[in-house]
């Protein structure tokens, strides 16, 4: 799948008309991602998001959830803190 937008930096909407929400501690990650970046998407049940995008050239990996649902406060803030 490519980027068709990632107008706001918390938020992709993938070429298959899927928007998702990026974990905000892996906001780091996409800043490389460009509209040819080649991503995966995998299922993740880690307590924190619900997948997991996967860019192929590297394998870097970001959480994320449907972009309209919401994170869970506790988890979130837990991850943060673990790094």
């Amino acid at each position: 799948m490519k980027i068709r937008t990632h107008s706001e930096s918390h938020v992709v909407q993938l070429d298959d008309g899927s928007n998702w929400q990026i974990f905000p501690g892996d906001l780091a990650t996409t800043l490389s991602w460009k509209p040819e970046t080649d991503l995966h998407l995998e299922h993740c049940r880690d307590g924190v998001s619900s997948h997991v995008l996967v860019n192929a050239a590297d394998q870097s990996r970001v959480r994320v959830i449907g972009a309209d649902d919401t994170w869970p406060d506790g988890e979130v803030k837990n991850a943060l803190k673990g790094g």
